[in-house]
């Protein structure tokens, strides 16, 4: 553990201690961000950033996106080993029988503003969801209330979307896998089987990612020993920030404003010497590849071929040609992502809510691994303000 410290730790001077007292002088180790400090164990996932790897419980991402599906990642995730044909298929009809809303979140939706963020209306949701469900003053009900959610925020997100666009919705279904399901409830149409398994892959490749911010905060409410519903209300508004989750959306904007592959090199140095951020390039903790990040190329450029706007990719390998180039920087996850939903006819303001979909179920996952062996998170803070206790004037005198 001490080895994640080196790097990153800048010492204090030791703790003064009264005269009285024997103990020797503790240092406080400073790392701004708690950037390369190890907080907890996880068998869950690794991200090898200086490899350029990421594992789901020993399985490679490329072997998993390859040979099983989403559901069977879920299973992966809360029980860290693969399930046999019965248990998948348990599961999937576990999840299919949990799809339904309750009517107040229903009723929440339609008077809702509907100039909100899909993440704001999903994360209040989920926040009002607790409020119907007396399960959570069983703390051994946290998996199947993990489980529920993971049923219904697809269903929350995608009725959400058509209330705002004035659609009817479609009825829920249990004949249709995860994939299919949103794709049927957001279009309103039967889900093509093609466009079905790319979104599995995404999600797959969503599903969990070591302590990154959402998580982290997910892990925090959680030893608190709250429920897991305001567990999962602290991720979602964390990944809902143009930092985390939301860059995708970022990316996609970004990718219009420059219009065409000939507007790239001026846009990327008109950026850079303003210093601005270029979303989808770079990781906090990949130090080569984003190993996410070509899978997600492939399957962007066979859906930009298919539908006959391949500048999209082009532009995109333009600009991550021009970061490797110039700052040494990789593209991430999020990069080639906004790509292939924006492909997939997914509208601009759902990529970060298919995130949340997706990340749901390692975010499950990781509150029921913290409550295995809780530790309360509690790390200090630096002070920076007065040395010296300050005298309080009187008010008149302010």
């Amino acid at each position: 553990m001490a080895g994640g410290l080196v790097a990153c730790q800048t010492i204090f001077p030791p703790i003064s201690m009264n005269e009285n007292e024997q103990q020797p002088k503790k240092e406080v180790i400073y790392a701004k961000g708690l950037k390369g400090v190890i907080a907890t164990e996880t068998g869950l996932s690794d991200v090898r950033g200086e490899q350029g790897h990421l594992l789901y419980c020993g399985y490679e991402i490329e072997d998993l996106v390859d040979l099983c599906s989403f559901t069977e990642i879920i299973y992966l995730l809360l029980n860290k080993r693969l399930p046999n044909r019965e248990e998948l298929a348990g599961l999937e009809q576990r999840l299919r029988n949990d799809r339904e809303l309750p009517q107040p979140i229903l009723d929440f939706f339609k008077t809702a503003t509907k100039t909100a963020r899909p993440m704001s209306a999903l994360r209040t949701a989920v926040s009002m969801l607790g409020m119907y469900d007396d399960r959570t003053k069983d703390p051994s009900q946290m998996k199947e209330i993990g489980l529920s959610l993971i049923a219904k925020l697809p269903v929350m997100a995608a009725y959400y979307y058509r209330i705002c666009q004035g659609l009817d919705l479609p009825p829920i279904r249990s004949d249709l896998g995860e994939a299919e399901h949103f794709l049927w409830l957001l279009k309103g149409t039967e889900p093509d089987p093609a466009e079905a398994h790319i979104l599995d892959v995404a999600y797959i490749l969503h599903a969990d990612h070591g302590m990154n911010a959402s998580t982290f905060s997910a892990r925090v409410t959680a030893s608190t020993l709250s429920d897991m519903y305001s567990a999962i209300t602290s991720a979602i508004g964390s990944l809902k920030g143009p930092l985390h989750g939301g860059a995708n959306e970022a990316v996609i904007e970004m990718l219009k404003e420059i219009g065409e592959e000939e507007n790239v090199e001026e846009y990327i140095n008109r950026k850079l010497a303003n210093k601005e951020k270029i979303f989808g390039i770079g990781h906090r903790v990949y130090k080569t590849l984003d190993p996410r990040a070509p899978l997600l190329r492939r399957i962007a450029i066979r859906l930009t071929q298919t539908i006959g706007e391949p500048k999209w990719i082009r532009m995109s390998d333009r600009i991550a040609k021009i970061m490797r180039a110039r700052k040494n920087l990789n593209a991430n996850v999020d990069f080639y992502s906004a790509t292939v939903y924006y492909s997939l006819g997914i509208p601009t303001r759902m990529f970060t809510t298919l995130f949340a979909i997706a990340r749901c179920a390692g975010w499950v996952a990781q509150i029921l691994e913290q409550l295995e062996d809780n530790t309360l998170y509690r790390p200090l803070a630096a002070y920076k303000g007065p040395d010296d206790p300050l005298l309080v004037p009187m008010l008149d005198m302010r």
